[in-house]
């Protein structure tokens, strides 16, 4: 990669639509959206599909500045920008990734900014191929490696295999779903009709060990299927008098809290026979739910014992877990009724029945007790067997030896339905009957770590939505005290057939016209083709242990399909030793984890740097954890280490652009360990012949170009709580343009120390901001920054009113302020005046107006009537919009009030659309009225 000023910039070096590419990303995890990628396999923190064609769409299309000539002033090129934008906005619409049509589009753009040449696209990163696949997506070579051999399995099955195999019809002898094949859809429909024959096989094998259960008189007195059985773990009562009797230790009691259909456990305790009895009931008031909720539980992993009442602490529990004391004992039956769930009571006979099967064959390899996430091992648990139950290893044992069988039938059924030969194999790049085989197989061995997912002692019962939750839900395995064992032979949530079928669902919709290639090799030696575009989600310091928690899947994957891959599935468990990741546990401590991921990451970057194309910028991903913004802001140690890698490689940073992918309806709390942005990089070589500045050079050059910096992010509408992250960009890039930077005793300025400067000059800039509002705004910021909405001595209000050449009197006669029996206090949005019209005031402030435009917003969001607001003070709108940034800043980060500054985040997230909406306004006039121009 060569460093030349003839380089064309790119859309993502200068502008994107981010608002539109945050807002997919949120509805793209939304539960409920229909097949999706990520269905075909879990995978830990994937990055959304939509934001990632997006960025590689930026990354490949010429901004229009880099074309003077066709676009000379900057008014055409910001219209060339906008129709480059409208795609993007297309692009992120989650709705819009089988529009074959768009992407048809999308790829004419890029072949008219690269020569009429598609590259191909590089991710060392891989992990859930998210990226490749949305590389694929929009019709270009898609090549993803990782260290990973569970990673690397996805990728295969994302982007390596449909290819081979796209628009075949199915190969299974029953009846076809259609007449006319096209990408992967027949491969699913195999996939869905072996899961099937798989079940049922596994049903003549060990449906003795999953019971249907009789339902009393009252409910019919037939037999239904069982859904889930309801287990609690247990302890020996710690009183000395019932010490031979084992009591349950569950967080909860509840079955269901749907209205009209409450069901919860009660617990009938017989001190004189030293037994306790599981009865179901049904509705009961609020009281009794609300116990029930608490189960036996009276603190953090402290229980109580419901016998004796004795306290079951966290130690004793610790202890009886290292001693193989913990055991379980089933609570209740969840059944399938017509009306929908039914509730039984524990039986003998299904208790009995879950522990009448041993497999010869269990998990036994050994988990990192210390790994990132990880709790279990606190209670004596230190295999994979541990977290599942006897008759769950049965099980999935058995649907691993029967897919091995069924591989065969499948190879036969394609010879017969005129497959080629069966030589080579898939690993070998096969294509025929055999390797056709062995990839159904793999699907089929996916769909067994889906089910395991749903099939250990650590999955929740959900008493709201009455089904188990995966324990995936997050990366982490915490300990679970009372858990749901789902019915695998059953078409249930949890069951095997229902995996296979989502995960074909999911098979279908990817596009595979392109061809795809996954290989295992570490990031900091691959070798990258000519030419290689590269973006790519590196591992996020110490967030997600992927090696550890990855174990989960890949000793099951190992078991039924390690002769297809042998390479990838050689060792016990996943690589860990050359795995980057800063984990203190394993490296000896947190600073040498900090070395080990800095060394790593910036050879990984170096090697990026070297290899990839100078036509084109990298994109990198960062996600941060919101208790390492909270804690440390945009300079916390994750942070500051990853982009010392990026520099210490010979990169500079041309923008960082941070997309919001939770769910815009979720405030997440303080401390909270969630990925909650992620942001992604620009990069490009630094210059060999960069020169040292002194910090004060530095400073001097910060002070003059990031203000103009962050005046474009505002005029792009950048959300205020992006903007740390957005300034990040500019900041960094003048840091990163020079050789050093040198401190005072000409040591290298850190990474951390330049974040600091470029998030004070940010608030330099915000505070600066209000020196150009009228004197009343100007008021009331400083008595909020000081006093928030509270009241105030009326002296300290006239000394803050005088010092801007006005009075109190002035800014209560503006409507912003109360001021009475010698206290002063802003009025609150409620406060205001319902029938202000900014047209008709008289004394008009920049408080005013946006206080009534976020009340409005508040109220109505993207409404008529607050397009009509926005449209009467549209010659104030840009000192609201700063005005919104600077009391954002003073909310969030000096008042720590979250209400507020959602507030005025939201606003600014939707200003785009509002400035639409408004500008389509032809007429405020009358009785509000109005009418569109069309």
């Amino acid at each position: 990669m060569t460093s030349t000023n003839n380089i064309k910039k790119k859309l993502i070096e200068v502008a994107i639509p981010l608002e539109a590419i945050s807002a997919g990303s949120s509805y793209e995890k939304m539960p409920g959206i229909g097949p999706h990628p990520r269905g075909i396999h879990h995978w830990w923190a994937r990055r959304p599909h939509v934001a990632c064609r997006s960025f590689l769409f930026a990354q490949l299309v010429d901004d229009p500045s880099s074309d003077p000539a066709q676009f000379s002033t900057e008014e055409a090129q910001q219209v060339e920008r906008n129709r480059l934008f409208n795609i993007i906005e297309r692009l992120s619409d989650w709705k819009n990734s089988h529009d074959e049509e768009l992407f048809r589009e999308a790829r004419v753009e890029i072949l008219r900014s690269c020569n009429g040449t598609l590259p191909s696209v590089y991710d060392p990163f891989s992990g859930g191929f998210s990226i490749t696949s949305e590389a694929q997506r929009l019709g270009l070579p898609a090549h993803g490696s990782d260290l990973n051999p569970v990673a690397v399995m996805i990728g295969k099955a994302m982007i390596e295999i449909p290819p081979r195999f796209q628009g075949l019809k199915p190969v299974h002898p029953g009846p076809s779903d259609r007449n006319h094949y096209r990408h992967a859809e027949g491969l699913a429909e195999d996939v869905t009709y072996y899961g099937e024959r798989v079940r049922q096989r596994a049903v003549e094998r060990i449906g003795q060990l999953y019971p249907k259960v009789d339902l009393p008189k009252e409910l019919g007195g037939q037999k239904a299927t069982v859904i889930a059985w309801i287990w609690a773990r247990t302890v020996p009562s710690p009183d000395p008098a019932f010490s031979n009797v084992r009591v349950p230790i569950a967080s909860n009691f509840v079955l269901s809290t749907k209205k009209g259909k409450e069901s919860w456990i009660s617990l009938e305790i017989d001190k004189a026979t030293k037994t306790i009895q599981y009865r179901i009931r049904k509705g009961g008031t609020k009281a009794e739910i609300d116990k029930a909720k608490e189960g036996t539980k009276v603190g953090r992993a402290n229980f109580v014992c419901p016998i004796s009442e004795t306290a079951i602490t966290p130690e004793y529990i610790k202890e009886c877990g290292l001693k193989g004391e913990l055991g379980q004992t089933l609570m209740a039956i969840v059944a399938d009724g017509k009306g929908g769930r039914i509730y039984l009571p524990p039986s003998q006979h299904h208790e009995d029945v879950a522990f009448s099967q041993v497999s010869e064959w269990k998990p036994e390899a050994e988990f990192f007790q210390q790994g990132l996430g990880f709790r279990v091992g606190n209670y004596g648990m230190s295999k994979w067997s541990d977290l599942f139950t006897q008759r769950q290893i049965v099980a999935l044992n058995t649907l691993g030896e029967i897919i091995k069988d069924v591989r065969g039938e499948i190879e036969v059924a394609a010879l017969a339905g005129g497959m080629a030969d069966s030589e080579p194999s898939l690993r070998d790049g096969g294509v025929g009957a055999k390797a056709y085989a062995e990839a159904v197989s793999i699907y089929l061995a996916f769909g067994i770590d889906r089910a395991a997912d749903f099939n250990n002692s650590l999955v929740r019962w959900s008493s709201s939505n009455e089904k188990p939750m995966n324990l995936f839900g997050r990366q982490a395995i915490p300990m679970v005290w009372d858990f749901a064992e789902a019915n695998i032979l059953a078409d249930v949530v949890g069951g095997f057939a229902p995996a296979t079928e989502y995960q074909a669902k999911c098979l279908s919709r990817l596009i595979t016209d392109t061809p795809g290639v996954a290989w295992q090799h570490d990031a900091q030696s691959v070798i990258y083709g000519p030419d290689a575009v590269i973006s790519t989600d590196p591992p996020y310091y110490d967030n997600i242990g992927y090696a550890d928690l990855s174990d989960f899947f890949y000793v099951w994957l190992k078991r039924s399909i390690s002769d297809v891959y042998p390479d990838l599935f050689s060792f016990i468990q996943t690589p860990k030793s050359e795995e980057l990741v800063a984990t203190p546990a394993r490296h000896g401590g947190g600073k040498a984890a900090e070395q080990f991921f800095l060394d790593g990451m910036t050879k990984a970057m170096r090697s990026m740097a070297l290899q990839a194309s100078a036509e084109y910028p990298l994109s990198i991903y960062y996600a941060f954890k919101q208790s390492e913004i909270e804690k440390d802001g945009i300079s916390s140690t994750g942070w500051a280490t990853f982009i010392q890698a990026i520099i210490d490689a010979g990169m500079y940073i041309s923008a960082t652009w941070p997309v919001r992918s939770e769910q815009t309806s979720r405030i997440r709390g303080i401390g909270s360990n969630a990925l909650a942005s992620s942001v992604v990089l620009v990069c490009r070589k630094r210059d060999e012949n960069a020169i040292s500045v002194s910090r004060a050079e530095f400073l001097r050059a910060l002070k003059r170009e990031l203000p103009a910096a962050i005046a474009k992010l505002q005029v792009a509408n950048i959300a205020p709580a992006d903007m740390p992250q957005s300034a990040i960009g500019p900041g960094m890039g003048v840091f990163s343009h020079y050789k050093t930077v040198l401190e005072s005793d000409d040591s290298p300025m850190s990474v951390k120390t330049a974040l600091q400067l470029i998030n004070r000059e940010l608030d330099e800039y915000l505070g600066g901001i209000q020196g150009e509002f009228d004197a009343d705004t100007r008021f009331a910021i400083t008595w909020f920054e000081q006093h928030g909405m509270g009241k105030g001595d009326y002296g300290t209000a006239n000394s803050i009113a005088t010092a801007r050449g006005i009075s109190v009197d002035s800014v209560k006669h503006a409507g912003i302020v109360e001021s009475a029996a010698g206290k002063v206090r802003i009025l609150t949005r409620d406060e205001l005046d319902e029938d202000w019209d900014p047209e008709e005031d008289r004394h008009l402030t920049v408080w005013e107006c946006l206080q009534h435009l976020v009340g409005r917003h508040e109220k109505d969001g993207i409404s008529h009537d607050t397009a009509v607001l926005l449209k009467k003070i549209s010659t104030q709108a840009e000192a609201v919009k700063d005005l919104a940034y600077c009391l954002y800043d003073i909310s969030a980060n000096k008042r720590k009030d979250a209400k507020e500054a959602t507030a005025y985040n939201a606003l600014i997230a939707d200003w785009t659309e509002l400035t639409k909406a408004a500008a389509a306004i032809h007429d405020t006039s009358g009785d509000r009225q109005i009418r569109l121009d069309i």
